[in-house]
Order: C-alpha cells, then sequence, then structure tokens
C-alpha cells in the first residue's frame, strides 16, 4: 500500500474528524489508549488509527511503541546540554545540575495531567523497564558530561558518573512522591531534593547530614 493509500485508509477509520497533525496529539491519544486498554495490549495499529493516521506517518515520529511515553526526549536532552553550556561558569556543579533539572522539567500547567500520565507509564509499567534504562543512561551521562568538565576530569571516571547516578535517583524519587502526593508541585520536589544532594543529602530541617551519627 502506497504511503497516500495507507493516509486515506486511516482517514476514513476515523470519518468525520480531521488526522491528527503533531507529536504531541499523537502522544494524548497513545497516552489515553495505555490508560484504558494498557500499555501491552495496546498496538500500533491502535494507535494509528485512533489518531486517524498510517503506520508510516507514527514511524516518522516513533522507532516503536516504547518510544511513545518519553515523548521529545532527545530534543529535550540537547535543550539540557545547551542549558548546562548556558550556566555561569562559577556556579557551584551541584547548583547547576539543580537548575539544569530543574528547567528539563519545565511543563506547561495544560500538559501537566499528560506529564502524570507519562512518568505513571514509565515508572510502573514493566514491559518498558528495559526500554527505561537506555533512557535513564543517556539522562545520567549529559549530568556526567557536565560535572566532569567543571572538575577538570574524564565523563567516564567515578566521579561524574556519581554524580549522574545520585542525580538520577533523587530526581526518580522526586517522580514517585509527585505521583502520590495529590497537590503537590514537581518544580518544589526536585528543588528540594537537589538542594538535599547539594547540602550532602541533608533532611528538611536538620542539621546532621544523612549517615552521620548524632553527636
Amino acid at each position: 500500500m502506497s504511503a497516500v493509500a495507507e493516509e486515506g485508509a486511516a482517514g476514513t477509520r476515523r470519518a468525520g474528524r480531521r488526522p491528527v497533525t503533531s507529536r504531541s496529539e499523537i502522544e494524548h491519544i497513545a497516552l489515553d489508549l495505555f490508560t484504558r486498554r494498557g500499555f501491552d495490549t495496546t498496538t500500533v495499529d491502535d494507535i494509528a488509527q485512533a489518531a486517524g493516521i498510517g503506520r508510516r506517518t507514527f514511524f516518522r515520529y516513533y522507532a516503536s511503541k516504547n518510544d511513545v511515553p518519553w515523548g521529545a526526549f532527545d530534543e529535550q536532552l540537547h535543550r539540557m546540554r545547551a542549558t548546562f553550556a548556558a550556566l555561569p561558569p562559577k556556579i557551584p556543579v551541584m547548583a547547576g545540575i539543580r537548575a539544569a533539572v530543574l528547567d528539563f522539567n519545565e511543563v506547561d500547567p495544560d500538559e501537566q495531567p499528560w506529564h502524570r500520565r507519562r512518568l505513571r507509564l514509565i515508572l510502573d509499567t514493566p514491559a518498558l523497564q528495559a526500554h527505561s534504562t537506555l533512557r535513564y543512561a543517556a539522562w545520567r551521562q549529559v549530568v556526567a558530561d557536565y560535572a566532569a568538565l567543571r572538575l577538570g576530569v574524564p565523563s567516564d571516571t567515578l566521579i561524574p558518573q556519581t554524580i549522574g547516578h545520585a542525580s538520577l535517583g533523587v530526581a526518580l524519587a522526586a517522580y514517585e512522591r509527585w505521583l502520590t502526593e495529590e497537590g503537590s508541585e514537581l518544580r518544589d520536589l526536585l528543588g528540594e531534593v537537589f538542594r538535599s544532594l547539594e547540602h550532602g543529602l541533608v533532611a528538611p530541617g536538620a542539621e546532621t547530614v544523612l549517615g552521620d551519627s548524632a553527636q
């Protein structure tokens, strides 16, 4: 089937509704299907049909179904690198990472309900865990590269890699809390955990570094 015929066939399945025209629209439709039907049982064809597009159009946006919950993740990583590059050269390393992570997680208010669905799907869907590991590794490397540049060491050495892992860990803790705590603000939670990491994992309102015994 030609691309034109394929698009026409997709359009007839959704008579009276125009085909979607943006990645964001496709993602919203897919996230709605994943929520209602389950990730494992929703196919690429289901998403394409619901969006009024053909498979070829779907695969122009995504390499696989597993990429849909991550949205424009690669583009966001490029933006994160640019954010790091634009930071003042003398800002403390962890303060710089906090600023970049907060910028990375800046979400338009209208998009926040969809962002919750994304994160819940990514964190709670076993079928996505292997794919998520690759995405987490890419995110950690962006952080490690910045830390290495500031510290004057190769990015594959222990300390930059540790900073990358620690940063991902506290970010995931903030995401999980946001998903379970109604009324919480993701930026507030991220700011709290990254300030704690920045100051040696100090518990809120405490002066003792976590792990130290009381004097």
